[in-house]
């Protein structure tokens, strides 16, 4: 039997015990990053992360985790920033090319479905390693209906009401396993999520450091700005 390090190197290739390595060490920097939390509400999907940044020496417009793919669909992002680009500018051109050949827009769980492929793509090759980063893509399908999407360094997909990914996913995955209900209006869900969030970082979020976009029927994507998102936090948190 070949030592375990012969398992733990550039290559991704499958340890005696079953488990490839290079994933899981690409989980792990998804865990080390900012925490998003995505919910599905009557009208459409909302996203929220925690943008803070390790020193006021940075602009924090500049760190961007949170995506517009097309005017239908929106995307925020947990883990390599740089790594999410990429996926997110395949994205866009997924899209855009599918409003070219077909003339409408591509379905939110297809274009997925793409993503998912290429990412589960990048744990079977030599000479490359799988993509440190998971998206929540949320926006509506063709036909008006809300949908929330997680995906995974594997290339898994799951489509879900309500989720999280980051550091402190566990702490808001338990929020929203217990609170989320059915014909959740924008202000509901926007109270869950900052809910989920506060508890995933500890109560130390605040509404200067959150950024939000919902995804909506008659708006579209929608980025909300400060006073947005101040008017939908409990006042006490902003």
């Amino acid at each position: 039997m070949q030592p375990a390090h012969m398992y733990d190197s550039t290559a991704t290739m499958f340890s005696p015990d079953g488990r490839i390595y290079q994933v899981e060490y690409a989980r792990e920097a998804v865990k080390r990053g900012s925490t998003a939390v995505g919910v599905q509400y009557n009208e459409g999907v909302l996203l929220m992360l925690d943008r803070r940044v390790a020193t006021a020496m940075v602009e924090p417009r500049s760190i961007e985790k949170l995506f517009k793919i097309d005017s239908h669909i929106g995307c925020a992002s947990s883990g390599l920033i740089a790594d999410a680009r990429v996926l997110v500018n395949k994205a866009r051109n997924d899209a855009q090319n599918n409003r070219v050949q077909f003339g409408e827009p591509v379905w939110i769980s297809t274009l997925t479905k793409e993503l998912s492929d290429l990412l589960q793509s990048y744990t079977q090759n030599g000479g490359v390693r799988p993509f440190g980063t998971a998206l929540l893509i949320g926006g509506l399908d063709p036909n008006g209906q809300p949908r929330l999407f997680e995906t995974d360094p594997s290339g898994a997909v799951v489509a879900y009401k309500a989720t999280a990914i980051g550091a402190g996913r566990t702490s808001a995955f338990e929020v929203l396993e217990s609170e989320y209900r059915e014909g959740l209006n924008l202000n509901d869900a926007a109270a869950l999520a900052w809910k989920a969030l506060n508890r995933a970082v500890e109560g130390s979020a605040k509404a200067d450091t959150l950024d939000v976009a919902v995804i909506e029927k008659a708006t579209g994507y929608r980025r909300l700005t400060s006073d947005d998102i101040k008017a939908l936090i409990p006042r006490d948190s902003a």
